[in-house]
Parts: structure tokens; sequence; C-alpha cells
């Protein structure tokens, strides 16, 4: 009996991996539930920073980009750089995507996975009970338990964070009117959080304030008509850089580990989108060259204490409180292998880790064979376009060619 590879995982990865195996004749068992991130941890409201040319999922065959998805159901049809996609326009994408090409897609969650033995192979359990075994694993679960929370902001709720309590990270908003005529602070500076602001404000919350460590971080990118017709187009803009990361990720694998990481943390780094700054601007306060050193709570609210960051010119050591009604922790996420607690210890103590994130080859293998990691686990090894959605293009296709070859 042919043993299945298993992928862990239904979001934009995890689909088109599937759909790449599945074209292959790779028997897979594929489990999740499809585009939970952008269903249920996106603000309503929410439009990609991505263009439409940035924001299809790979698939083996045509007929499956977001322009087909928008044929086929009769919406709108998103075409130009000019275009901000909605989340919920995106979510039903992926739906539509998953439906067509990864109907076998299973809705449990996998809860264990460790190495079968000298004979290879893995065992896999699934929160229903049942256990087997599949020859390879594709590790594809996107930003789930990687949301990161300043340990400041954590100290303050050690139960902690959450949409109802007094701190929460932006992932745990699906609904910000929730927060009418509250005061608000956003901690961060890159899209979801300048973009988080924006919606609460429309929202009707009492006042909304973006706080960021550094001087200048507070940001809005080039429109389409600003950028230089002298660089190469990408999916991200016109670049040099961006053109080398979106189209030779491999070439990214083989640099010093500490140039990639220092290129994954400033590469496509905080940055609102060119759209945002009208909705934004006299709408949001800001208070940058602030860091937090202590947080804490009284009477259900939270307060934090501020001194300038190490790039403010009044850095003299002198403290201030700001008080809200609710803070959002709009900080990203830090990849873990260790959070990535359904595989087992023993493959966790025998991966390779560079940055946080495993090691990875050619074919996005890692360092335990037959375990592959693709999407924002990949980025420490493949650089920061395996961060979005277009970096599906680059990777499904290697990764279940090298998965096919392990037949």
């Amino acid at each position: 009996m042919t043993l299945p590879v298993a992928v862990i995982g239904a979001g934009p990865y995890g689909l088109s991996t599937a759909a790449h195996l599945k074209a292959r004749a790779v028997p897979t068992r594929v489990f999740g539930s499809p585009m939970v991130s952008w269903r249920e941890h996106m603000p309503a409201g929410m439009l990609l920073k991505s263009t439409p040319a940035a924001s299809s999922i790979d698939a083996p065959q045509p007929g499956h980009t977001l322009f087909d998805y928008c044929q086929d159901v009769g919406e709108r049809r998103f075409e130009s750089d000019w275009d901000a996609i909605p989340v919920e326009t995106f979510a039903g994408y992926g739906m539509w995507f998953q439906q067509r090409l990864v109907p076998q897609l299973e809705r449990e969650r996998v809860v264990s996975v460790d190495r079968r033995g000298p004979g290879g192979g893995f065992e896999l359990k699934l929160d229903s009970g049942e256990q087997f075994t599949a020859r390879a694993v594709v590790v594809a679960t996107g930003l789930s338990g990687l949301a990161q929370l300043p340990p400041e902001l954590a100290a303050a709720v050690p139960g902690g964070p959450s949409a109802s309590g007094p701190v929460s990270h932006s992932s745990q908003h699906r609904d910000l009117s929730l927060l009418a005529g509250k005061d608000v602070v956003v901690v961060g500076a890159g899209q979801s959080a300048l973009e988080t602001a924006v919606l609460l404000a429309e929202a009707g919350a009492a006042s909304v304030r973006v706080l960021a460590r550094r001087r200048g971080a507070v940001r809005f990118g080039a429109a389409p008509d600003g950028q230089s017709l002298l660089k190469p187009d990408t999916p991200f803009g016109r670049a040099w850089s961006l053109y080398a990361f979106s189209y030779y990720a491999d070439g990214f694998r083989r640099l010093p580990a500490p140039t990639r990481q220092y290129l994954v943390r400033r590469v496509l780094g905080p940055l609102g989108a060119w759209w945002l700054r009208e909705r934004f601007v006299g709408r949001v306060e800001v208070t940058e060259g602030k860091r937090i050193v202590r947080a804490r709570v009284e009477s259900g609210r939270p307060v934090l204490t501020l001194t300038a960051s190490g790039d403010g010119p009044d850095r003299d050591g002198t403290e201030s409180e700001l008080r809200a009604d609710h803070v959002i922790a709009a900080t990203g996420y830090r990849m873990d292998v260790a959070a990535m607690d359904f595989l087992g210890a023993g493959l966790r103590t025998r991966l390779l880790v560079s940055a946080g994130g495993p090691r990875l080859m050619a074919g996005y293998h890692s360092s335990v064979p037959g375990l592959y990691f693709t999407g924002l686990p990949s980025a420490a090894s493949y650089g920061p376009v395996m961060r979005f959605v277009c970096g599906t293009e680059y990777a499904s296709p290697r990764l279940a060619r090298a998965v096919a070859g392990q037949e």
C-alpha cells in the first residue's frame, strides 16, 4: 500500500501545495479549516495590501486565479494595481480554490506528528482519534500560534491577550465595531497597525492612537504612478532587490545566516499601503519614538509607561504614562518551531533551526528526512516573499516536485 503525504494547513500555501501534489498523482491527505486566518483572524472591511497580480494562489493548471474566481462568481474583477481587494473577496476566492482543486480536504486538526521509527515515515494523530502513517509531512500552518506580543504587554495580562480584555493582538479581532466609543492604542507601525487604526476610527472608536517605537516609522508607500519605470516590476512594486527576492529565492537560501535574518526583518518591512494615507491622516493620532517599558492594568484599563526609544532626541530616561480603554498589539508574527506543539519533541530536537524557523534545503526539505515546510516557516531560508500569497508560485511546484521525487 502506498502511504500518503500529509499536508497540515489549508491556507493559500497548504491548498496550493496540495493541488500540485494531486496534479502529480501523489496520494495526499490535507488537514485544516480552509482559509481560517483570512476568515476569522482579519478584521471585517480590511483591504489587502498586495495588488491583484500578487494575490493569486498558484495552481498546476490555468483557470484558478483571483481574476478567474471573480469572473466565475460574477463579482467585480480586480485587475489593476489601483484596485484594493477586500479580505472577504480573497477569503471567498480561497474557498472556491479549495472546492475546485482540493475537494478532499479533511476539516480535522492534527494533534501530533512523530517519527515512525527505523522503518521511516511518520505517525500522525487527529483530534478525531484516528491515527495513520504518512511517508512525508508538509507543514503549511501559516500564522497559527505565531502571534507576537511585546513582553511588556504580555506581563500585564498573565492570562494572555484577548479581544474582550484590556490587551489583545490584532489577529484576535474580526469585528472592530465592538470597540466603538473606546479610547484605543494600537502598538506597531506596519500595514496591520495602520489599517487596524483606520478601521477603528471608522467603526466609531472615541479616539485611536498609533504608538511606534521608531521616529518616522509611520510611512506609506508610493502609488503605482509614483514608482520608477527604470526598475524591474515585481508583485510588490518596482525595485531590483524585490525582483531578486521574488524570482531567485534559492539564491537567498545560500546567503550567510546573519544576512538572511537581517533581510527577512528589513525587506518588505513595515509600510502602509499608498491608498491608506488619506483615510489615516487627520483621523488617527500618532506617537513615535517611544517604547513601552512597563504596562499594568488598573480597574480594567491598560496603563502604558513610556520612555524615549534609542533613536529619540529626548532620550533622558524621562517616563510618561499613556492610558486607554484597550491596547491592540499589531506587532506581527514571529516564527518559532517551539510553538508548533503538534510536532513531537523528538522531531523538534532534530530540526536544524535558523532565526527561529527550520533551516531548509532545496525543495523546502528540512533536516528531518520527509519533513517539509512552506509559507511563513520557510521565510528564514527562502526569503520574505514566502510571507506573501504570491510566494506560492515559487514554493509549491518546487516542493511538490521534491516530494514526488521521493517516491
